[in-house]
Parts: structure tokens; sequence; C-alpha cells
């Protein structure tokens, strides 16, 4: 990695920040921490200084504070923030309705997200991924795709880098695909990627934003900046995310590519599955065929509007029809997302752990639209309402397995719905009780439509526990 003045030599532009306050001590807050440490020790004038707001006094806090601490850095504990501050940086699992959040804004001339904050250091070849599903497949997916045709890039963000992190190691030229949740969108003000994705919009993380509009809202930030040569790309078949593009067209001004229903009629700035094949038509270009949709790994409805988004963000950076092509054939499934683990006496599995809300169950049902399935449902119960999984189900599975704390509430939505219904203490015993009834043919799946957390400490947990279990049938 190249010295710091030596990277401050490859940006566009100087940034400077003034004093600094990190709020939270987290992965982003600690790499944000880092970074302006370097800064500081670099003796680069970007900033007049930074405190760390590491909120509770507890020992993992401690632990996270304890390298800064040792290097001079001024560490306060407790959520009373006293300033005045130019910028605070603001970790994603602090909810701007927090009493936190607001004693920090109240005395910050700005506060924003580690990736707001790491685009204002480095602005240039920016790809942004939203959405309550699939922005994780997405984001691999767009990455797959540029390397695949010869174009440096770097999955980050939500999915596991911080931006910041990658904006500092990244050597020019680097595309940073980003997958952006709610909550750091939430506090971002000028970001502006060359391609912005929103893939839908449910109902989701309500008790960090208050109401669904003010999550919707944050989801929109990503299109807030766009430039006139920047692309939005959004699920014109998904009712939620369809009813807030309307403000992008009314707003004009954008280049826009809406991903439409299969086999809908082909126009400029639209693409879909079309006779079996993908086919994009960037707004000011020619329509570009992707391949047959057949040749993709990942499967299912939803994952072809992945696969779609992916060669349209793709297209917009550059890259070569002939490549996304190719590439789009040797992505394979992630882990936890509709990944194969297994066939067991003609009988397929399939871990979908991901899976925590009910709108990615009704998607992954259409991965498997000739096969006799038993679903697996269950784990901690976010309360959300079942109807349209019942009916999804209804049409889709001979049978569906609930287990956990979730078994009751969801066991009773589905009397009467004509799907057999199976009860089950746990994950283990639920996957027996599939077993069992299972015949050469059928497809068991784990997609549970629950958060982990009465059994397991995520949804990465229960999906390696699960096809541990599918190994030792």
């Amino acid at each position: 990695m190249m010295d710091f003045p030596a990277f401050l030599a490859t940006l566009p532009a100087r940034p400077r920040f003034g004093r600094v306050c990190i709020l939270g001590m987290g992965v982003s807050g600690t790499a944000c921490a880092r970074f302006l440490l370097e800064a500081l020790s670099s003796g680069e004038d970007l900033l007049d200084g930074f405190v760390i707001y590491a909120g509770a006094d507890t020992g993992s806090n401690r632990e996270a504070a304890r390298p800064f601490i040792d290097a001079g850095v001024e560490v306060r504990f407790g959520e009373e923030v006293e300033g005045p501050f130019d910028l605070c940086v603001a970790s994603p699992g602090i909810s701007q309705l927090s009493g936190f959040y607001r004693s920090a804004a109240a005395v910050c001339g700005d506060i924003v997200s580690e990736p707001e904050f790491a685009y204002r250091v480095s602005p240039e070849h920016w790809v942004g991924i939203t959405g309550t599903n699939g922005k994780t497949t997405t984001t691999v997916l767009a990455t797959h795709l540029l390397e695949g045709c010869g174009i440096a890039a770097r999955a980050v963000g939500n999915i596991g880098d911080p931006c910041i992190t990658a904006v500092r190691e990244r050597e020019p030229g680097t595309y940073l695909v980003a997958e952006l949740s709610s909550f750091q969108l939430a506090s971002s003000r000028y970001l502006s990627p060359e391609a912005a994705i929103l893939l839908n919009i449910t109902p989701d993380h309500l008790a960090w934003h208050g109401t669904h509009e003010a999550y919707a809202e944050a989801k929109m930030k990503l299109f807030g900046n766009l430039s006139p040569d920047a692309l939005a790309i959004v699920d014109m078949a998904d009712e939620g995310a369809a009813a807030h593009a309307g403000s992008l067209a009314v707003r004009g001004g954008i280049r826009m590519l809406g991903i439409t229903a299969p086999d809908s009629l082909e126009e400029e700035g639209s693409a879909a599955v079309r006779d079996g094949r993908l086919r994009v038509w960037l707004p000011g270009k020619e329509p570009v065929d992707l391949g047959p949709a057949s040749d993709l790994a990942i499967k299912g409805a939803h994952n072809m509007v992945n696969a779609l988004a992916a060669g349209a963000a793709a297209l917009q950076c550059g890259a070569d029809p002939a490549g996304i092509e190719a590439a789009l054939a040797t992505f394979q499934p992630l882990e936890h997302r509709i990944e194969p683990c297994g066939v067991k006496d003609g009988v397929r599995y399939f871990n979908d752990s991901k899976a925590t809300n009910t709108d990615a169950v009704g998607k992954a049902l259409t991965a498997f639209p000739d096969d006799p399935l038993i679903v697996l449902l269950g784990g901690h119960d976010k309360g959300t309402d079942l109807t349209e999984l019942v009916r999804a189900c209804s049409g889709a599975c001979k049978a569906v397995v609930c287990f956990g704390e979730a078994q009751g509430r969801f066991a009773g939505a589905f009397e009467g719905s004509g799907v057999q219904v199976l009860r089950a203490p746990h994950l283990k015993e639920a996957l027996l009780a599939a077993r069992d009834i299972a015949v050469p043919g059928d497809v068991v799946l784990l997609s549970p439509a629950c958060s982990s957390f009465d059994e397991f400490s995520g949804f990465e947990e229960r999906g390696s526990v699960f096809k541990g279990y599918v190994n030792g049938l």
C-alpha cells in the first residue's frame, strides 16, 4: 500500500474535514478512526483532530478503543456528545432515532455514514447497490462481471470491507462496488455513484427507521445526487421500488433503466428476459444480448433481476458484452442464498438461511417452479404479516415444517391452506421431519422467513449448521 502522501496525490481533490467525531466503535467506526489516525500521523493537513465516542463502557468497546487510546487519541465512553465538531461519522448500528445519534447531531456541523465519508475522500468509480433483498448477490455479481471483463473492482460496504479501507488501499481506476444498507444511506448527502441499483423495497428495519416511509426514503438517497451521465437501475416489477422510482422520473435529468417483467416490450431504457435471453438496452445505446438465462447457475426470478441489474451496471462502467456473458455463466450461488448443499436418497437440499423475511422466501420459491417443495420456516419471529407467504407456499409447496420460536404462529397461519404442516422444536428436528416425508425428486429448502436469534448467532451460523445436519443424514 502506498504511503499516505502518495495516496493523497491520487485523489482528484484534497479533502478537508476540520474537527471530527467518530460515533461508535464497530467495524466501520474503527476503520474510519484508523484512517484519521494515519492522516494525522502523516502530517498532512486533512483535519484538526478527532475524538472517538465509543458508546457504552463495555469490555468489547474498551478492547476496540485500546489501540487508539495508546496512540494518544481522545476516547470517551457514554452517549452524551460534547462538541462542537465539523463532521461526525456515525456507525450504522446507531439509529437516527437514538439519543446517542441526536446528541451528536446537535453539536456537529454534519453527520454522515462511513460510505459517505469514504466517498467524500475519493469520489471516483463507485457503483451503489441497495434493496431489501438481493443486495449481496448483486454486489458480488457486479464485481465478478467487471473483473471478468478486465476492469479492476472490489466489493465493499455492507458486504464486509469498509468503504474507507478500500478507498485507502485501492489503485487508481478500481471500481468500488458498494452494498449499501438503509442504515448507511440514511446519513448520506453527496454520494453519487456512476451506477445506482435499487432492487426492491419491502417493509424491514422499522425499529431503526421508525416508519416504512423513512426506510424507503433512506433507500432513495442513493439516487439523490446522480450526475447526468450516471445510470439509475430500478426493478420496475417490484411494487415498492416502482412506487418510489416515480420520483426520479418526475425529477428529470436522470438516465434510468427499468427492469421489467419477462418478455415485456423491448424499448430503450429497459432490461428483461426475452425469449429466454438476458437483454439490456441502456439509454442512448444499442440493445445488448447477455446470453441465455438458462446458463445462470443462480436460479429464481429474483436472480434474473439481479443478473440484469449487475449486467446493466457493468455495461455502464464500460464492460464488454461478450465478457459479461462469459462471466455470468461462471458465477456460482453465494453461501446461504439458495445454496445447493447435498443430495440424499434422491432428495435435493438447499440452504437459503439468508431469507430472513417473507419477501425473500417468496422469491426463493420461484427457483423451483417444477419441483415438489418442502420448506423449513421458523426461528425468531419478526411479527410480519404472513398472508402473502401462505399464498406463495400454497401454490408452490407440498409441505412446510414450522420450527423454533415462531413455529406456533407460522403453523397457525397455514391452517386451512391445503399445505401439509409439520412442527418441530428446533432446526435439526425440522430437517429430520422434512426428510421423513420427502421422496426422490423432492426439494427440501431452508428458507426460514425469520431471524435466527432464538437458536443461533446469525443467519450464517444457522446456514452452516444446517449444511452440517444435511451432511450427516
